[in-house]
């Protein structure tokens, strides 16, 4: 990638000469990576690997992901005050116009 980055006049802007000196500590950026996924991803929050290669199937599989996850909540409705106490209101709201 850098040399297509020399090589070619419209990405020249691309290349960074600094990037040579990070490069040689590629490595370490993947152990500290690893180790990084590895001390988080718990069984609470864990991480997931979703291919990027295609927009459209990322944009599936997060959201299989996220409904999967929004449905072990069993989220419900709160429950709503009864009719007794809507007549109530109802007749005081009504009464203020």
């Amino acid at each position: 990638r850098f040399l297509a980055r020399i090589d070619t006049a419209e990405k020249n802007w691309k290349f960074n000469s600094g990037d040579l000196e990070v490069r040689k500590k590629w490595d370490e950026y993947q152990k500290a990576y690893e180790d990084m996924l590895t001390h988080t991803s718990t069984d609470h929050a864990p991480w997931y690997i979703v291919p990027a290669d295609n927009k459209w199937f990322s944009r599936i599989a997060i959201g299989k992901i996220i409904v999967k996850k929004l449905n072990l909540l069993k989220l419900k409705f709160p429950e709503g005050e009864g009719r007794e106490s809507l007549d109530k209101a109802r007749k005081i709201l009504l009464s203020e116009d």
